[in-house]
């Protein structure tokens, strides 16, 4: 009988732990940077929420069901307690508050099924967020706390990839990839500040992990607040000041010689091709910070600043060039925290992640280890200031508000000394050479950024009966200020022709022979892109969620999506609004007791164009063209390293600017007049459960589908003009009806919109009927060929067991099986490693994807990820983090294709006839995606061992060994997947040849002192 009291007692403790009884509880939604607590008691109780630390109290009144609600509250500890008619109704509460979360309390409830009161019950400890059933979402939170115990990189990505079906990319760009999706489609908050690189969308600002206190990665079916990714989500919260003034320090080191040796790799035929043997990296990180109030009770500040020297060397792949890099560059942020009244927070975030670099470049002999004459120094400088002010107003007890204004800095400059008087100078492999090299770079251009992001928004809440109202905007002006140009004097990049006298070239501007007494001619080339391109990002939102039931929550939101990508000359060049993004979702309490959840969503999600494209495609190009005739060479000294530079005869003819004048033209003819936009489609069933107060597990199934791409695609015929009707290159979603201005009337002149279904028509088809009487191919016109229209889909079943820390041990285990397949991975490809985002040529003419069907780059089959920490004492823990990962498909990829000859990748190769003139006695097959199997199975294991010890009354010694990849295993990760590179030269020999790896086993020593 007294079993049976004690399990009574504990399942009610739970109920109130978890805070989840059979009573209707407003939805609990928390904002981008903080948590909520909710909950029932008796109808008409006072109920007060306080947090020690700061001093902050917020009460509120339970309406006539006994439902209430905390919403906006601070990431924290708070202690919870209710009282009617003056009277405490059960005994105070301790909670925590995470991140994105809501915590449900329920205090001095009489209708749990056991006559035992919930009055009567002592409640010891803190209440954390078990099964959540007011959220729809897919979410893994991890705390500051946790981290320390578990060896997790102190960077954003190992945080991220702790989520079941996250992982980082495959391609030589790096990035994460949530859930099948790109590296450029997600989206990273601090503090509620949208701080994604919105020039590619593939990277974020950053700060070190000590200014961090909680990160949740968000994976699926979050709220209509967020938007504008069809990948995933990062949302982190920094550290706060509180009453108890707090300093400390933290030296994390990661000396070279606790890096293992890299693999250098080679061919078959014993050739090196990679060489990484004397690849070292080295890095020191001091920070110290400081924290308390400044008015005790109302203003609280934390600052931090960190010192870093990253002193990281390499050689490039051939084993001949050695870089040694230096990087002392330190790291400040700040947070200011003021309660002007328990109504009213306001709340001021700063931090600057810029960064320097300098690489001394080096020549270098491998085999002896010998590192000759400096010939370089690179500069890199990346990151910038960042801030955001946010206020929070409590209007009612029903009526909240936070209102946020921040901005977002980033720059990127990268140059070399070389740049400033080294020119680049290419031959046509004709020509005669001299004895040494061309030019003194390999430098392709020198580019500067500076993109700034100004933004704002507004969310509020209204708790009206069991319905709970969310709405708000958000505001995004997103501006890059960019200038890219050819290095050298005068930015200019020469090329070198052969020729003979008499022989005519390909000016524009006439006077193109070349004179008597040269023997070819040089084109010299200025190509120059600058100015200011600006996007603005706007939405607005609404959601209710529906107590409809005690037990069943209804979310039905719906966004509205707007986005203006502005050219050069500050015009619209794309534009789109009205993207109607639904979402809904439910909850089912299956049990009423809190402890079983049924949930499900669905929803849409759109995907903005990233800056790139304001840049390349509609900004202000400058291509001038000069030619001379070709003089000879001339030996040039740089340093003590000679160099040749072509003699410049005189100019032939006059400048061509017909490719670019610096000005930004008519783009009505390069982009879609009614383009759509790109979206995905989402649908998550999942079930969870408690199995007691620290088990618990749960499993999920996932489906997404990528919806339309806007890419560069060449339309060279239209229906009304036949093969006339070349348009050009335009900015457009493939397989989709094309609006583009063009010539309606077939007298070669564009006057009007012509409609082009891209899906029918676009590409001209020629076929060749032999020679004519030069011996130059007589092409015959035959028809028109239609696009692809871009897919992807991703299904995954996801499973995951929990257990939470007690001061002993915790373990978390998941498993993911997953297929991505289609015909587009999205805005880059991981396996041709081409990061320009929306300018993939996927789509470039029809046959470039044509038969490209199958798993994508991104599809891991199966994914295992486990990782704990177990308390052999007090003072010492040990920590473990193990993730296994299937291998990704290799294809192999021809040139080519049996209906038109191109030169770009295709999913056919050649086979037959491969050499001849004539395309149409070439024979192809089909080369589908992953055709020739996949990369290897990668093992991950990193383990720690910790020591820690009090000082005094509130200080802290603790000391942190980690060791990544602790069996050093250097799997392939990618390989090269160009089986053919050109049409008719058989196989590449190069094809399968890994080209990125797992990085070799470090170890990193963490020391902090807390007081």
């Amino acid at each position: 009988m007294g079993s049976s009291r004690t399990l009574r007692r504990n399942v009610l403790c739970m109920a109130l732990g978890l805070g989840l009884a059979s009573l209707a509880v407003p939805a609990a939604y928390a904002g981008s940077n903080d948590g909520s607590v909710v909950g029932h008691t008796a109808a008409g109780a006072v109920v007060t929420v306080s947090n020690a630390e700061n001093g902050f109290t917020r009460t509120v009144t339970a309406d006539g069901k006994g439902n209430y609600r905390f919403p906006f509250l601070p990431v924290g500890n708070y202690t919870l307690q209710a009282s009617s008619g003056g009277a405490p109704v059960g005994t105070p509460v301790h909670v925590r508050v995470s991140l994105g979360n809501a915590t449900t309390v329920n205090v001095g409830s009489s209708a749990a099924s056991d006559t035992t009161s919930l009055e009567t019950i002592n409640v010891n400890g803190t209440i954390l967020p078990g099964v959540d059933v007011t959220s729809t979402e897919s979410a893994t939170n991890v705390t500051r706390e946790q981290l320390s115990r578990i060896p997790v990189d102190q960077n954003i990505t190992s945080v991220a990839v702790l989520a079941p079906g996250v992982n980082k990319g495959v391609a030589g760009f790096g990035g994460i990839s949530f859930g099948g999706s790109s590296v450029a489609e997600n989206s990273f908050y601090i503090n509620g500040l949208n701080v994604t690189d919105f020039y590619n969308r593939n990277g974020f600002s950053s700060a070190p992990f000590a200014f961090y206190q909680e990160f949740q990665v968000k994976t699926g079916g979050y709220s209509v607040e967020f938007g504008r990714t069809t990948g995933g989500v990062i949302n982190a919260v920094t550290r706060s000041g509180t009453n108890e003034f707090k300093f400390g320090t933290e030296i994390t080191m990661e000396p070279g010689n606790w890096h293992s040796v890299a693999d250098n790799h080679y061919r078959d035929d014993g050739t090196r091709y990679i060489t990484a043997r004397r690849d070292q990296d080295s890095l020191v990180k001091v920070n110290g910070y400081a924290s308390g109030p400044i008015i005790k009770d109302k203003l609280f500040f934390f600052a931090m600043y960190e010192a870093r020297g990253a002193s990281p060397r390499n050689t490039n792949d051939a084993g001949n060039v050695f870089t040694s890099n230096s990087d002392n560059t330190g790291f400040w942020g700040t947070k200011l925290d003021w309660h002007i009244n328990d109504s009213n927070l306001l709340e001021f975030m700063a931090f600057s992640d810029k960064d320097k670099n300098v690489g001394d470049v080096y020549d270098y002999t491998y085999d002896g280890d010998q590192i000759g004459k400096k010939t370089n120094e690179i500069y890199t400088d990346t990151g910038g200031r960042n801030w955001n002010l946010t206020w929070t107003s409590y209007l009612a007890s029903n009526l909240s508000m936070k209102l946020m204004y921040g901005r977002n800095d980033r720059e990127s400059f990268n140059r070399g000394l070389s740049d400033l008087d080294c020119n680049r100078v290419v031959d046509d492999g004709k020509i005669a050479l001299p004895n040494v090299g061309l030019g003194c770079t390999t430098n392709t251009s020198v580019s500067k950024r500076n993109d700034v992001r100004k933004q704002a928004r507004a969310d509020f809440e209204w708790t009206l009966g069991d319905h709970l109202l969310r709405f708000g905007f958000d505001h995004e002006q997103d501006t890059s200020d960019y200038n890219s140009y050819y290095p050298g004097p005068g930015a200019i990049y020469y090329n070198v022709y052969t020729g003979s006298p008499g022989d005519s070239i390909s000016n524009p501007n006439g006077g193109g022979v070349i004179p008597p007494g040269y023997t070819g001619y040089v084109r010299a080339r200025r190509y120059e892109i600058a100015g200011s391109f600006e996007t603005t990002n706007s939405a607005y939102y609404l959601e209710d969620n529906w107590q409809v039931t005690p037990n069943f929550l209804l979310n039905v939101g719906v966004r509205r999506d707007g986005f203006d990508n502005k050219g050069g000359d500050g015009k619209s060049y794309i534009k789109m609004d009205n993207m109607i993004a639904p979402r809904l979702g439910f909850s089912w309490d299956m049990t009423g007791d809190g402890n079983t959840k049924l949930f499900g969503n669905l929803g849409r999600y759109f995907l903005p164009v990233a800056n790139v494209i304001n840049i390349k495609q509609a900004g202000g190009l400058l291509d001038e063209r000069t030619y001379y005739a070709f003089g000879g060479w001339q030996t040039l000294d740089r340093d003590g390293s000679q160099y040749a530079m072509p003699i410049l005869g005189p100019q032939l003819g006059g400048v061509d600017t017909s490719q670019g004048d610096g000005t930004v033209g008519d783009l009505r003819s390069e982009v879609d007049h009614k383009m759509d936009q790109v979206y995905q489609d989402e649908a998550i069933l999942g079930f969870q459960q408690m199995l007691n107060d620290k088990w618990s597990w749960g499993v999920s199934g996932t489906y997404r589908r990528l919806h339309n791409a806007i890419d560069d695609m060449e339309i060279s015929a239209t229906a009304q003009c036949g093969d006339k009707g070349y348009i050009g290159w335009v900015m457009a979603n493939p397989g989709s009806k094309v609006q583009v201005w063009g010539d309606t009337n077939c007298d070669g002149t564009p006057d009007g919109y012509v409609t082009v279904d891209t899906s029918k028509e676009g590409w001209a088809m020629y076929r060749q009927d032999g020679l004519d009487a030069d011996g130059d191919p007589i092409m015959t016109y035959i028809g028109q060929r239609g696009w692809v229209k871009p897919k992807r889909t991703y299904s995954a079943v996801e499973f995951q067991i929990d257990r939470a820390w007690d001061d002993k041990w915790a373990f978390n285990a998941s498993y993911t099986m997953s297929w991505s397949r289609g015909n587009a991975e999205g805005p880059v490809n991981s396996d041709t490693n081409f990061s320009d985002t929306g300018r993939t040529e996927n789509f470039d003419d029809p046959f470039v994807n044509f038969g490209g069907d199958g798993y994508l780059p991104n599809d891991r089959r199966h994914q295992f990820k486990l990782r704990g920490t177990y308390a052999l004492t007090p003072h010492w823990q040990l920590g473990a983090d193990l993730q296994v990962l299937s291998g990704t498909p290799i294809t192999g990829f021809g040139v080519g294709n049996p209906f038109d000859a191109t030169n770009y990748h295709s999913y056919y190769t050649c086979v037959e006839n491969c050499t001849s003139d004539v395309s149409a006695d070439r024979v192809y097959v089909n080369s589908p995606r992953g055709k020739y199997g996949r990369t290897p199975w990668s093992y991950d294991l990193g383990a720690s061992i910790t020591w820690q010890t009090p000082i005094g009354d509130t200080g802290r010694l603790k000391a942190k060994f980690a060791v990544y990849n602790l069996l050093n295993s250097q799997r392939t990760l990618n390989v090269d997947q160009d089986l053919q590179t050109t049409i008719g030269d058989g196989t590449n020999p190069y094809f399968g040849d890994g080209i990125s790896y797992q990085a070799p086993r470090f170890a990193q020593f963490t020391l902090s002192l807390d007081f």
